[in-house]
């Protein structure tokens, strides 16, 4: 099985990350995607609780979409799939990340480890990612260069609360629950 595994804050999440789940599965990227939210991560704050964003990720959840609430303590994606390995026994990890990440990817944790498992890369803001990829010396990466990203980011979200970007239960919650 080609598990992709999809790691983040989701602050919250929003209709480009379920873009995202839905093309890599459509286009049969990976049979199943598990959608991890971090307890915290080393550069945001101000993260809404770790249980309403599983709450909001729980919309997405289906047959084929998981969301993980046993593994979000991790800081560093080495550990996440060090501890996903004993779960997922016989299973290939896809690691779904955004371009922006390839740029410092070499400054990850134990990133050389990570370089035998597969990485799907989307592909934005015209960041030229094979220079970066032939400098780790990998061929573990798929660039997804005519993904169709929708221009948004979550800080937007928060800081202009709108249903556009939302999917309509996750707007709700936010709203009920008085979260940004």
């Amino acid at each position: 099985m080609r598990l992709g595994i999809y790691m983040g804050s989701f602050n919250p999440p929003h209709k480009g990350h379920e873009k995202v789940i839905n093309y890599l599965l459509d286009k049969k990227y990976v049979d199943n995607i598990l959608v991890v939210p971090t307890l915290s991560y080393w550069d945001k704050d101000n993260l809404a609780s770790l249980d309403d964003r599983i709450n909001m990720l729980k919309f997405y959840e289906n047959e084929r979409v998981k969301i993980d609430t046993l593994h979000n303590k991790y800081i560093y994606t080495i550990e996440l799939i060090n501890a996903l390995k004993e779960k997922y026994q016989n299973t290939e990890f896809y690691i779904i990340i955004g371009a922006d990440n390839i740029i410092h990817f070499d400054k990850w944790k134990n990133y050389k480890e990570l370089l035998k498992y597969h990485f799907i890369v989307m592909n934005r803001d015209n960041i030229d990612i094979n220079s970066y990829l032939e400098k780790l010396g990998s061929n573990n990466f798929i660039v997804l260069n005519d993904y169709p990203f929708i221009s948004i980011s979550s800080t937007e979200i928060r800081n202009n609360l709108s249903e556009e970007y939302l999917n309509p239960n996750v707007y709700q919650y936010i709203k009920k629950r008085n979260l940004y």
